[in-house]
């Protein structure tokens, strides 16, 4: 395959970085307790509620709680309901987390110059960036976009579409400062995935990986007043793998919007990987000698499922402490589809991260990828400026263990055990020098599902 139009110095830097997390936590009998309120113990139910011990998730971050009104109704909540919590409940949390990119990238309100937004869990009309920028107060102009259609990958696609509208304002001669902000709602549209686990008697796993979470960054194009970057953009690449419309997608619903996942989205995605990233090397201005291969670089890979993770690490030869943020993230707050991006670049600039690099050497060079319907994949090249760093949480990940797929047989629109974590969670313990991943390679999945009648 031909290597993509070659990058020059794009002169674009991402100055500001926000994450916002709704106030509580779900861990896995979130899901138990509402299958017990509403639903008969069918086959397909049991098998679900079997697989959400092994996704690899402590906790995913949500709007509300398993007594939520919202998904306590006798029926599924309407598009409608769903969309005013979405507002209600949704929109404050991109605000704040705009507010915090714009607070580190210590500019004024007035200096934004475009926004570019994506969600895939909801389409108001005007949509939420309106209402974004209304609650931060801009009534100046500002070119506006909204992506749509993108899922997981939208945050990267966000990154890469503001990073093309800044550089037509340096050809221009003129600054720009492109606020791009990203916002899912996924926890409030479990009821809906249930009633199609219950009807259908499909393996729908949506509900034990997603949740909810609003993030955004600021990216210049270094015209105008200067300010410090937290990473430089250097380039990125861009691919749909064909005819794989059926594999991936979140399809509309008179009750919300009905996940697609199938089990053979981690092998295509882990396939695409290495390809992509020889065509975005291909691609830039030359790097230091020591970033040529994968494993030079750290990686903001977004978590998807455990599998696509330890998959990606197989694919590249790395190690999860290359992907550490990834991790973290998803253990600790679930995959928020196009809004985990920017929390795993929040989060891998931190101090405990850095602690965890592999090897003691944190890497200046990063790569960004994420996976959307399409599929289609995102990757990005980031320089990061290492004076920066915040204190958070250390890295925790799924043990490696036999995978439980092959205890469960049959799949569905909705995919199966190849999504979930080739371990449990609640055991997984810190990385270090004295813990290896091999030391977490067990059989207890398997004897556990031994006696269950799932299928």
């Amino acid at each position: 395959m031909a290597a993509p139009s070659s990058f020059g110095e794009l002169g674009l830097s991402i100055i500001g970085l926000g994450t916002q997390y709704p106030p509580y936590s779900l861990n896995a009998d979130a899901l138990n307790i509402l299958s017990k309120r509403f639903y008969p113990e069918t086959p397909s139910m049991k098998k679900v509620l079997t697989i959400n011990q092994f996704t690899g998730i402590d906790s995913r971050s949500s709007v509300g709680t398993p007594d939520h009104p919202l998904v306590n109704q006798p029926n599924a909540p309407s598009i409608r309901e769903l969309h005013q919590i979405f507002m209600s409940d949704g929109v404050p949390l991109a605000v704040e987390a705009a507010r915090k990119a714009i607070a580190e990238a210590n500019i004024d309100i007035r200096h934004i110059t475009h926004i570019v937004s994506t969600t895939c869990t909801d389409s108001g009309n005007p949509g939420f960036d309106h209402y974004v920028a209304k609650g931060l107060g801009i009534t100046h102009q500002v070119e506006k976009v909204l992506l749509h259609g993108i899922g997981c990958s939208g945050g990267l696609a966000a990154l890469r579409t503001g990073a093309n509208l800044a550089l037509g304002h340096t050809a221009r001669g003129r600054p720009a400062r492109v606020l791009c902000v990203a916002l899912e709602l996924s926890t409030t549209m479990v009821r809906s995935e249930f009633d199609s686990i219950n009807e259908l008697q499909e393996t729908r796993i949506g509900p034990c990986l997603f949740s909810d979470c609003a993030s955004a960054v600021v990216l210049s194009n270094n015209i105008g007043e200067p300010v410090e970057p937290l990473y430089e953009l250097l380039g990125w690449d861009h691919r749909i793998i064909q005819d794989t419309e059926g594999d991936l997608g979140f399809d509309v619903d008179p009750v919300g919007w009905k996940v697609v996942l199938s089990p053979r989205v981690p092998k295509f995605a882990c396939a695409a990987v290495e390809p992509a990233f020889n065509d975005l090397m291909a691609s830039l201005p030359s790097l230091p000698c020591d970033y040529q291969r994968a494993e030079d670089f750290d990686w903001a890979m977004h978590p998807g499922g455990a599998t696509i993770l330890s998959g990606a690490e197989r694919a590249l030869g790395i190690s999860a402490e290359h992907m550490r943020a990834s991790y973290d993230t998803y253990m600790n707050h679930g995959n928020s589809s196009s809004a985990t991006i920017y929390s795993v670049l929040d989060s891998l600039r931190s101090k405990n991260m850095d602690a965890l690099a592999p090897g003691g050497r944190v890497r200046e060079y990063i790569v960004g990828c994420a996976f959307g319907p399409g599929i289609a994949v995102e990757t990005c090249m980031l320089k990061r400026n290492l004076r920066y760093g915040a204190q958070v949480s250390g890295l925790q990940t799924p043990p490696e263990t036999e995978s439980e797929s092959g205890e469960m047989s049959g799949t569905s629109e909705a995919g199966d055990a190849e999504w979930v974590s080739e371990g449990n969670g609640a055991s997984a313990g810190m990385i270090s020098e004295e813990v290896e991943p091999s030391r977490w390679q067990s059989d207890f999945i398997a004897e556990s599902l031994e006696n269950l009648e799932l299928d």
